[in-house]
């Protein structure tokens, strides 16, 4: 059935999915005649894009309609529902109907339960930054596509160093492409290491240097990271994901859980053998603590959604976290 559904928080490998399809139903000597894309914005938005995916394509190749940001899996109308139902079982095979937003389609709403009878269905969602084999295996799978050989331990290496931005994970292994110039060679960790900017891992090390109160490290961290570029919002992500995570860990851990796999489910820890090193790095912090590390931390964030001045800022609130982890 050609009808696709798109979704997930990671813009980059959405987005180049969508010109992947794109590409391969347009003829593209025809494309401006047959591909459309439709904001939700625009009036009728949706029931527009149903009625125009009916209409044959124009010329050679087949026709795209594009409903963006669309809302149809969170907040279905009646009347959208109902043409919805009339239309998706019996689009023409020439035509193609792509759906495309961030969160996860909504399973109890009508339009959701019949989309997935018709379509199909694609999640982008971000792989979780701790996810280290999921990292990997998201590294490995862009090298092929992108045409670069790499070493086990320089995908591990590059995982680390990224994180879950596809975007800079597509740049930095372009950059190792040109640098491998056309070689076969499998390229290590030393061309990894001399090309690629530490950013995720330095943000982790932040977190592990505010929990352990170690403000100076702390301090020079982030200035390094600032200094580097990295956005202050991912950086404000990635602490209070890991503090998030250390927080639950502790909760499980204080209520009389024992069960690693149970408490890598409650905590959304994929890999349930890291859950013992992070039973040893909440060990010194107390629970009350930990708690009071997020409010900080949302101010912190809400702060630089304001405009604040990022540097002076983090310094500030880095201080106080320091502060609140060293009186345990």
């Amino acid at each position: 059935m050609p009808v696709y559904v798109y979704w997930g928080e990671d813009d980059f490998a959405l987005e180049k999915a969508v010109v992947e399809l794109r590409d391969k139903i347009l003829d593209p000597l025809w494309t401006s005649f047959n591909y459309t894309a439709i904001t939700p914005e625009q009036p009728n938005a949706i029931i527009d894009g149903l009625n125009q995916a009916m209409t044959p394509p124009f010329g050679a190749g087949n026709r795209l309609v594009w409903l963006v940001n669309t809302t149809i899996c969170t907040q279905c109308p009646d009347n959208v529902l109902a043409e919805l139902q009339r239309t998706v079982s019996v689009i023409p095979e020439t035509s193609y109907l792509l759906l495309t937003f961030r969160n996860k389609p909504d399973e109890r709403v009508k339009s959701t339960k019949l989309l997935k009878q018709f379509a199909t269905i694609k999640s982008f969602a971000l792989i979780s930054p701790w996810d280290t084999e999921g990292l990997e295996r998201a590294v490995k799978e862009a090298a092929r596509n992108v045409g670069v050989t790499i070493t086990a331990n320089a995908a591990s290496m590059l995982a680390s160093s990224v994180g879950n931005d596809t975007r800079l994970l597509y740049n930095e292994l372009e950059k190792i492409r040109l640098y491998s110039n056309g070689s076969n060679k499998s390229q290590d960790e030393d061309v990894v290491l001399s090309l690629v900017r530490n950013t995720t891992q330095n943000s982790l090390q932040l977190a592990a240097a505010i929990r352990k109160g170690d403000t100076e490290k702390a301090l020079t961290l982030i200035s390094e990271l600032l200094a580097a570029s990295e956005p202050s919002l991912k950086i404000v992500a990635t602490l209070i994901g890991q503090f998030r995570t250390w927080l639950c860990i502790k909760m499980m851990i204080e209520s009389g859980e024992r069960n690693q796999q149970e408490i890598a489910s409650s905590c959304e820890v994929v890999n349930p053998k890291r859950i013992y090193f992070l039973q040893q790095e909440v060990k010194s912090l107390s629970l009350s603590r930990l708690v009071s590390t997020l409010p900080l931390l949302l101010e912190l964030e809400v702060s630089l959604k304001q405009g604040a001045a990022e540097l002076p800022t983090f310094q500030t609130k880095v201080i106080e976290l320091c502060r609140m982890c060293q009186a345990n």
